[in-house]
């Protein structure tokens, strides 16, 4: 008896040594962890207000060049038209086609298929939205299908932006006009999709044609299709 009681009262020394490094290590492990948590999620917290605010200056920026565009149309011709553009941001949702990464599907609350929108990413033109079954889709720079009028260099000619799968063309450039490698394109706004200015991307090629020229344009919107984009829903 008296051996197994020693024994014992060693054995519980011995154990509740270790249960106390055992708790020790666990309450700072617990600590490190936890530290680690509020560490992510005060990151996570100021990523989330970056992008906010990221997405407002994109906004603001976009509308800047629209008030300065018209404001220097209104000043050159004195007319004083009140003039409301409206941009709202959208989300992707993804690519219609696996395949095809020039489509891609979005969730726009107040869409009407009626209607052909600008697209922007960035606050450069990114491409266009139209109806397919009803449902918004986005057409990028790249889609065939993506049409709309620019402008090129200083001179304003006009022309079509229209992609081919692997680039984006202007097209219908009158052939007395000149355009070169370097000019900028812009929208037009005369199509009723986007308002005049914004950026489409910069002459890089001129294809003279049998009645035409042709430019091809590297575009400043990226291929790579971000969370969010912007809408001009009115112009």
């Amino acid at each position: 008896m008296f051996v197994s009681f020693r024994y014992s009262t060693e054995a519980r020394h011995i154990i509740g040594g270790i249960n106390t490094k055992v708790l020790a290590s666990y309450v700072d492990m617990k600590m490190q962890v936890e530290a680690k948590i509020n560490e992510h999620l005060s990151q996570q917290e100021e990523i989330q207000r970056l992008r906010a605010e990221n997405q407002a200056l994109q906004k603001s920026a976009v509308l800047s060049i629209a008030f300065a565009s018209k404001l220097s149309d209104l000043l050159k011709e004195h007319n004083s038209t009140s003039y409301y553009p409206s941009v709202k941001m959208v989300q992707t949702i993804g690519y219609t086609n696996l395949n095809d990464y020039g489509k891609v599907w979005l969730k726009f609350d107040e869409f009407n298929q009626s209607k052909i929108y600008g697209l922007l990413q960035q606050g450069s033109a990114a491409g266009i939205v139209v109806s397919n079954d009803g449902h918004p889709q986005g057409l990028l720079l790249s889609d065939p299908k993506s049409i709309f009028a620019v402008y090129i260099g200083n001179q304003k000619m006009q022309g079509v932006a229209q992609g081919n799968r692997k680039e984006v063309l202007v097209k219908y450039i009158s052939q007395w006009l000149q355009p070169q490698v370097g000019d900028e394109v812009i929208t037009s706004g005369l199509d009723g999709i986007f308002f005049e200015g914004i950026k489409v991307g910069i002459v890089t090629e001129v294809i003279e044609e049998e009645s035409s020229k042709t430019v091809v344009v590297k575009p400043y919107a990226t291929s790579h299709v971000p969370s969010y984009m912007h809408v001009i829903v009115q112009n």
